[in-house]
């Protein structure tokens, strides 16, 4: 197939979404439906046994919920579609926004019942931002649900988007009966069946008396909302759409496979192929002959038996071969790849050949870390892959002084994923690690004591931020560190880390030194 083909058949998105919302379920169902798999699963929460095939690590089929981002890619219907599963917790939220910087499409999985969730607010800000095309699915809407304007409102208001409904539910709960299908003038009937999928019933006019054969009473309810909603929303314009000013919203039951399939097969036709990338030099388009793409994450212990760890790159254009040396700009160094993987969730195989908007696996010994380019040989630098400020601090101290070769191996991997991030006092030496939220902490020490076989244990430290800092003037800046030693701190690269006790030590520090410069993100 010709290379302009292999890009505009290419579909890669990310599923985001409150963990509650059904998210991990959702993606399930995708798969089964790109043949990939062949027995549904679900979340632990919904009491069936079978884990989800994205959750991969052990504490994720545990707890139920993703922890860390996956990929899996497959073919449906002469496409190829990759999905990029985020963490649903919002103790992980920087791993999904770094993940969305590597997506050209969005699907926001919402609650029927609880409506949009903070942390979805937060996830469609970073969409807002980019300009990133949104999808709604409605999800569980066999469960008492929202009346659905009411539902659509919401999801205008707060998510800031304007909203067009492709599918329309007919009831919910125990009364919901199916769906009809807006975009391809269909009806669909539920039936609570996690393996089967449900036939389509073919209405192009929803004032066909035969209408009322298959849903009774409620099919003048139906007619009445529909024009109701040919009235009320915008029509649907894909310009629009693929603008990210107007979110296509489609209804169902990821666990019973309903509405899944309407889903999948409107986003392929509708969602955009693989959009141009920007780089602090110039913007790279996915037609360009040469080869780029990008770190957007690290995932040490993908496999435990064997320690291995894989940098998932995004190619932005060109043509990735294996065996091919390609640069690692900010090492200046090339690399030959000779086993680059394409992903099922944990279970992979060697690609030959990879195309703009595929994510890879690059098996990875400790030279590639988040946000590194890697081309045929231009010195471009891809930009959006920042680390945040943490805002939960503990020294970490070694619980098994027979393990502390393990321990300081499985922190540097960690922290390489960009979980979270690890500083050096230069005070006394003492390891510090940061992090979002308290369960990043827990799912750190699982991880060292299962993956690695070493022990630590937090000791609370009490800390507002941590602001990298820069300044021109060198005199400035060895006075500051001077004066400030006790707080100072190197971070993983060696950069110059201030540890502010509160918001007003750090005003007032800022105050006092006006030449240097405090950032809140290590991208600067």
């Amino acid at each position: 197939m010709a290379f302009l083909e292999e890009i505009q058949r290419r579909r890669t998105f990310g599923i985001v979404s409150h963990p509650d919302a059904g998210k991990t379920t959702l993606t399930e169902k995708l798969l089964l439906f790109g043949g990939a798999i062949r027995v549904a699963g679900a979340v632990k929460s919904n009491k069936i046994k079978k884990g989800a095939t994205s959750d991969f690590m052990e504490i994720e089929r545990q707890r139920g919920i993703s922890v860390a981002t996956s990929v899996m890619g497959f073919e449906y219907n002469g496409y190829k579609v990759n999905i990029l599963d985020t963490p649903g917790h919002q103790d992980f939220q920087e791993d999904t926004f770094r993940t969305l910087t590597a997506v050209d499409s969005v699907i926001i999985v919402i609650d029927a019942a609880k409506g949009v969730e903070p942390q979805t607010e937060k996830l469609m800000a970073v969409c807002r931002m980019r300009k990133t095309p949104v999808i709604v699915f409605v999800n569980k809407m066999d469960r008492p649900a929202q009346d659905p304007f009411t539902l659509m409102d919401e999801v205008e208001e707060q998510l800031k988007i304007k909203v067009r409904p492709l599918s329309w539910p007919i009831n919910n709960g125990p009364d919901f009966k199916g769906v009809y299908n807006i975009f391809n003038k269909s009806l669909k009937l539920f039936k609570p069946d996690i393996q089967g999928i449900e036939e389509r019933i073919k209405f192009e006019d929803v004032s066909d008396p035969r209408l009322k054969d298959y849903i009774g009473d409620d099919a003048d309810t139906l007619r009445e909302e529909l024009e109701l909603v040919d009235g009320v929303y915008p029509e649907y314009e894909n310009e629009q759409y693929l603008a990210g000013n107007l979110a296509p919203v489609f209804f169902g039951s990821a666990l019973y496979n309903f509405g899944v399939q309407e889903l999948l097969d409107a986003f392929v036709k509708i969602a955009p192929s693989p959009r141009p990338s920007f780089t602090e030099e110039r913007e790279v388009k996915p037609e360009e002959k040469g080869f780029s793409g990008f770190v957007f994450k690290i995932h040490a212990n993908i496999d435990p038996n064997h320690r291995s760890r894989i940098a998932f790159v995004k190619i932005c254009s060109g043509v990735f071969e294996r065996n091919k040396m390609y640069k690692n700009i900010r090492l200046g160094k090339s690399f030959r790849i000779s086993s680059p993987t394409a992903f099922m969730a944990s279970q992979k195989e060697i690609v030959e050949f990879a195309y703009p908007g595929d994510i890879i696996g690059v098996p990875d010994t400790g030279n590639f870390i988040i946000g590194d380019t890697l081309t045929d040989g231009e010195e471009i630098h891809f930009k959006g892959l920042p680390s945040f400020s943490p805002e939960m601090f503990r020294f970490v101290e070694n619980a098994d002084p027979m393990k502390s070769k393990q321990l300081g191996k499985g922190v540097d991997q960690l922290m390489d994923e960009g979980v979270a991030q690890l500083f050096t006092s230069s005070f006394n030496g003492r390891k510090i690690i940061g992090t979002v939220g308290q369960l990043q902490f827990e799912v750190i020490q699982y991880r060292l004591e299962h993956e690695y076989g070493a022990k630590c244990r937090f000791e609370p430290l009490s800390m507002h931020k941590a602001c990298w800092i820069e300044c021109n003037n060198e005199k400035v800046l060895t006075e500051f560190k001077k004066r400030k030693h006790q707080k100072m701190a190197k971070d993983k690269l060696g950069r110059d880390v201030f540890m502010a006790d509160s918001s007003f030590i750090l005003r007032m520090t800022q105050d006092e030194f006006k030449d240097i410069k405090f950032h809140f993100t290590s991208e600067f």
